[in-house]
């Protein structure tokens, strides 16, 4: 489904035309004389960024975009000595700054540690730049901002920090590290209106400063520039649980670079590895060491500032986080501003899995090929949408869809999913997949079939004695549909969600033997003849019986021999029918061993104990 532009509601106010505060003369003043005058008469000075020096080599101005040499003559350790001597004193961060005004000058020191450089930032208070997030700060929740340097963090910051004092008329404390926010000197900036300035002494003291605002100036609000280590990220957890609205920025362009983090990770929920056990890693089909949330996040909202009018929202971290450690997509808001100021939202398709994504774990299904590109006989067109003969109940989910289908001769469900969300109108229910006609089933497009709690080898086998056009695979964006055990099907929803937004229709059966897979197998490819007879299923009996007899019995010596007598663990196997059962207890029973079958048919199984 493409994007969705639409205005946002009224409740959020349009972004207004900016008001920009920059006090451009005061840091040109520090210039020497030859440079600071190129500067006052050059034509983009409006959007001067920044002021390199380095001596030896000529000195650069930046503006976005691109950059150009101001002079041809190298800057000398005299230019540099005139700029230090106006400018406050340089901290333990290597940054001064400019009294009463929001510039930064930032030292490059040799070994010794004389200054052998200067960057000379452009501090610019924008009033009107959170016109995208307004209604997203007034709802009280704490909120991180992620972007590259230079995007506009700590300009939104200070805007923030100003409405939130002047406007809600909240109790808010800035803690100011290298005075970026309020501007240099003992008195702030008027950018940031009624809200209060905390300075830090030394950069790595700032977690202790945040635990003092707290406890010694009853804030409403905490506003945190730049949370860079895992003292402050903490500290940042502990306000968020005594109830302060935080407001902070992070090193990082993205959730997931936080999520990569381990020293920031906290600030998301922080990131686990959990141990699943047998019976449970198998039901998910997944290995057996997952990545998992560890806690609430300390920011409920996180901004992804893209670019300086388009902001990336997620309003809900948790699910984001969530959604990234199981290899989906997240669905956030892409919020920009329109020609006429009104704010605009994006609404980014549907989650779906991320493909070939190297970062995280899956903890269901497993899923590797690419999403969106519908192949086999649904890129073929051998399956086209056929109207459901049966209503479902409106909102009904999954289970209510099998019990309304009909249900006799030969298990005739087919559970279909509507091409939207499950509240869909009861007239639009969506649609099941059937083949146009009589297809040529001779021909080279297979139909591709994702098997979920079925033996595969059984399958495998009933589909080369029938000799049907039919490919098993692991992935579920290449499949063209699912045959799963229907006992199995109802309880895991996350495989619903996902052949749900892939429109792959589930098939059902009602147990993992022969004649119900050839039934799955006849009711996909709408086959008419008789695929279950005695003669068919004997064959298959035969070519499947002695495989599985020498499977189960490796499987059952390598885990006594691995697992059971060197570690003295007990070991439960894969469900196997009852003969095959009886020779597994005769093998234990020649190693000495106890063994105990339990479980219901057709998923009975053997569990072996330690002597």
């Amino acid at each position: 489904m493409p994007p969705q532009t639409l205005v946002l509601s009224p409740t959020v106010p349009r972004v207004e035309e900016r008001q920009v505060v920059d006090d451009l003369d005061r840091l040109l003043s520090i210039l020497p004389p030859a440079l600071g005058q190129i500067l006052v008469t050059h034509p983009q000075r409006d959007r001067l960024v920044e002021v390199v020096l380095d001596l030896g080599r000529w000195p650069e101005a930046r503006f976005p975009g691109k950059a150009e040499y101001l002079a041809e003559t190298p800057i000398s350790q005299a230019d540099l000595q005139y700029c230090v001597e106006r400018v406050g004193h340089f901290g333990g961060d290597n940054r001064a700054g400019i009294e009463r005004t929001l510039h930064r000058i930032s030292a490059l020191r040799n070994r010794k540690g004389d200054i052998i450089g200067l960057t000379c930032r452009v501090g610019r208070a924008v009033f009107g730049t959170i016109g995208l997030i307004q209604d997203l700060v007034e709802t009280g929740r704490s909120i991180l901002m992620l972007g590259r340097p230079g995007v506009g963090k700590t300009t939104a910051l200070r805007e923030i920090a100003r409405v939130l004092a002047d406007d809600l008329l909240k109790r808010v404390v800035i803690i100011d590290t290298s005075n970026e926010i309020a501007g240099d000197g003992d008195i702030p900036h008027p950018a940031i209106g009624r809200a209060r300035r905390m300075q830090v002494a030394k950069p790595e003291l700032q977690h202790q400063v945040m635990i003092e605002a707290v406890e010694n100036h009853m804030p409403e609000v905490i506003i945190i520039d730049e949370i860079g280590t895992e003292l402050e990220a903490l500290a940042a957890r502990t306000i968020a649980e005594r109830g302060v609205q935080l407001v902070g920025t992070a090193h990082g362009n993205q959730i997931e670079n936080l999520i990569k983090n381990p020293t920031l990770a906290d600030l998301i929920g922080g990131i686990q590895s959990v141990t699943l056990g047998d019976d449970e890693a198998r039901r998910r089909r997944s290995q057996k060491t997952v990545l998992e949330r560890k806690s609430p996040p300390t920011f409920e909202i996180a901004v992804e500032m893209l670019e300086r009018q388009r902001w990336v929202i997620h309003e809900s971290v948790a699910d984001t986080v969530d959604a990234l450690l199981r290899n989906h997509r997240p669905s956030p808001q892409v919020r920009s501003v329109g020609e006429d100021g009104q704010v605009l939202v994006t609404l980014a398709p549907a989650p779906g899995p991320i493909s070939g994504s190297p970062g995280f774990p899956i903890k269901g299904v497993k899923l590797t090929g690419t999403t969106g590109e519908a192949n086999g006989w649904r890129g073929s067109g051998q399956m086209k949408p056929m109207p459901l003969t049966e209503r479902l109940p409106r909102g009904g989910g999954l289970g209510e869809a099998i019990d309304a289908f009909p249900q006799g001769e030969g298990d005739r469900e087919s559970v279909p999913f509507p091409p939207g969300l499950e509240d869909s109108p009861a007239d639009s229910l969506g649609s099941t997949w059937a083949t146009d006609g009589d297809p040529d089933y001779g021909e080279a497009v297979p139909l591709h079939v994702y098997p979920y709690a079925i033996s595969r080898h059984h399958l495998e086998q009933a589909i080369q004695t029938l000799q049907l056009p039919v490919v098993l695979t692991k992935d579920i964006d290449t499949a063209d549909a699912v045959l799963a055990l229907r006992s199995h099907i109802k309880g895991h929803a996350k495989l619903r969600n996902l052949a749900r937004s892939r429109q792959v229709p589930i098939h059902v059966i009602k147990s993992n033997t022969l004649p119900q897979m050839a039934r799955g197998l006849r009711r996909l490819l709408n086959r008419e003849e008789n695929l279950t007879s005695p003669e068919t299923i004997e064959a298959m009996m035969a070519a499947t019986n002695s495989h599985d007899e020498l499977e189960a019995m490796e499987e059952a010596r390598l885990a006594v021999e691995q697992i059971v007598l060197p570690k003295g663990q007990p070991v439960e196997l894969l469900p196997r029918p009852a003969t095959i059962r009886k020779m597994q207890h005769e093998l234990v029973e020649h190693y000495r061993l106890k063994s105990h079958s339990f479980g219901d048919d057709p998923n009975r199984r053997l569990r072996i104990y330690p002597a």
